[in-house]
């Protein structure tokens, strides 16, 4: 005790220095004005602590209040909205799907159509566009498209199409097949006795489900502004989460190999984290996340681990049994993982508007439920955000697992795999562009230092490719499914690519034109919401029903229509 008895005369000291500073100010003051200015500097401090702490950094609205009082300016102003008008018109211009000659369906028929005429009608709906999906030249968009198995989800469907699992006691089967869905994707992804989930419309909303879940753990662990740490591939559906659920979204950097990086990942983490995420594998590149580093950080320090396998998850599933083992574990079986989200219609090869999200534990789930005790019309409880669901998609998902069984997604997987390390392998020996990472699974990121990579988009696109355009870096890929194992269709993608570098050397600094001229110019565009305005435009357009008033094309290399 002795010891510190200099500490505290120290202390003593100095708090005898700080009380006589502060009264000596206050001397003279009447006690109104001392009350007042207590007043004052607190509600201050509470208005500085509401404007520093907000889920969207100070940075980021500083940004967008400059330019936002940039653009009132009336010279500037005039001239951004003129750049702006004809971004507008290129974007509509450049979209194949308005292009229809014929006019829309405003109002009901008068008198029915019968069953031919509706079915006429919906052919010439299904027959347009010029993208043949079929030959196997989209990235991704459809996985399997085997004509048997599509006839047999035609079967279920019918069987099932007025069910809706809102009603477990009218459809007691449905509610059978769901639970048989969850069950198999928690045993695919090693899951013991207490793992556990529930049936999404997709992707997006298994992320949704598994982000509203941490974000109400959060809460009654006491956090009132909850964090997630997402790496920067990470899907687009985390920031949507964090926009629909008022979280605060931290992104963090990749390092050369586009892995997330584990050390700015743990130097971000704070005592207002909810979440961590990683991805198997992510979106852009096709790359695996370090999984097991990272669900380290979230044992030590208490944070759930969201596994986002919506893309790759029934095929990392299945490559150990195929033959292609991936170096590092991604499911329940590391400690630390919490939740996985996988869509069962992608490789799973279930018709579009299924998917899963898994919890290690119920204790989790509960988080995800909605439940509104008090309502006149009962109580009303769903597991998920729709309320009413289709059935149909249901039972169309459980039948599609139970067809193909085990040893058929081995066999997808092993050809899939081996065309994608194919396809890897022989666009590593084409000068001029090189592939992003080290990807395991079926993405391949292309990008170059030599050309810009959208002039090859542009190129593939007239040639009938329909590949994916990226940004931050710049870059295009290519999703390989179960069509590109076809005979023929790598090689031919392989020989295009390389008759698409040889024109484009021919003209290094020719102008890139089409939806890469887009890209291009929005990465460059520092006010991002310039970027979304343009984009609104693209979703107006997916409801527009006005005939073109003239056929403007906007080609994306020579003679591409």
């Amino acid at each position: 005790m002795d010891a510190i008895i200099p500490y505290k005369e120290i202390l003593q000291m100095y708090w005898e220095k700080v009380t006589g500073f502060v009264n000596a100010r206050c001397d003279g003051l009447e006690p109104w004005q001392l009350i007042g200015l207590t007043f004052s500097s607190t509600l201050l401090s509470v208005w500085l602590r509401g404007f520093l702490c907000q889920p969207e950094s100070l940075t980021s609205r500083t940004k967008k209040q400059f330019f936002k009082l940039l653009r009132k300016m009336p010279f500037v102003g005039a001239i951004i909205q003129k750049k702006i008008d004809e971004a507008l018109n290129d974007v509509t211009s450049s979209l194949s799907f308005l292009k229809d000659e014929k006019d829309y369906i405003k109002a009901l028929p008068e008198q029915g159509m019968s069953q031919p005429e509706v079915l006429q009608k919906m052919k010439e709906y299904s027959s347009k566009g010029d993208v043949r999906w079929q030959d196997g030249k989209v990235s991704g968009t459809v996985y399997s498209g085997e004509e048997k198995l599509t006839q047999l989800l035609v079967q279920v469907y019918e069987e099932f199409a007025w069910s809706n699992p809102l009603h477990p006691d009218i459809f007691p089967g449905l509610r059978k097949m769901e639970a048989e869905v969850v069950r198999i994707a928690c045993t695919l992804f090693h899951g013991g006795p207490n793992s556990c989930g529930a049936m999404t419309s997709g992707g997006t909303e298994s992320i949704l489900m598994a982000c509203k879940a941490y974000r109400d753990l959060a809460y009654e662990r006491g956090i009132k502004q909850p964090e997630m740490l997402v790496p920067v591939s990470a899907h687009a559906a985390f920031d949507k989460a964090a926009h629909y659920f008022g979280m605060k979204l931290i992104q963090v950097p990749l390092t050369k190999a586009m892995e997330v990086d584990v050390q700015a990942m743990r130097r971000a983490i704070s005592r207002n984290t909810a979440m961590l995420v990683c991805s198997a594998p992510q979106f852009p590149h096709g790359i695996m996340d370090p999984i097991e580093e990272v669900a380290e950080l979230a044992v030590k320090y208490k944070i759930p681990l969201h596994v986002d396998a919506c893309l790759g998850g029934f095929l990392i599933a299945f490559m150990d049994k195929a033959g292609f083992p991936l170096k590092r574990p991604f499911d329940f079986s590391v400690e630390g993982v919490t939740s996985i989200s996988a869509d069962t219609h992608k490789y799973g090869y279930a018709p579009k508007g299924s998917s899963v999200v898994l919890y290690s534990d119920k204790e989790y789930r509960k988080y995800q439920f909605f439940i509104a005790p008090d309502w006149q019309g009962g109580i009303y409880a769903s597991p998920s955000v729709a309320g009413s669901r289709p059935g149909g998609i249901i039972a169309a998902c459980w039948a599609t697992l139970l067809h193909i069984g085990e040893s058929g997604y081995v066999e997808a997987t092993k050809r899939i795999i081996k065309t994608a390390r194919f396809l890897e392998s022989e666009l590593r020996k084409i000068d001029s562009i090189f592939i992003f990472g080290k990807p395991e699974v079926s993405v391949l990121s292309i990008g170059s230092d030599t050309f810009d990579i959208y002039r090859l988009s542009n190129f593939l696109a007239a040639k009938g490719w329909n590949l994916n355009v990226l940004q931050f870096p710049p870059s295009i890929h290519l999703c390989i499914t179960q069509l590109h194992t076809k005979p023929g269709v790598a090689e031919q993608f392989l020989k295009d690519v390389r008759d698409s570098i040889q024109d484009i050397m021919k003209d290094l600094n020719a102008k890139t034109t089409g939806m890469g001229a887009i890209y291009g110019m929005a990465q460059s565009v520092p006010d991002r919401s310039l970027v979304a305005e343009i984009s609104q435009a693209y979703l107006d357009g997916l409801y527009s029903t006005d005939v073109p008033s003239s056929e403007k094309h906007m080609n994306g290399s020579p003679g591409h229509h």
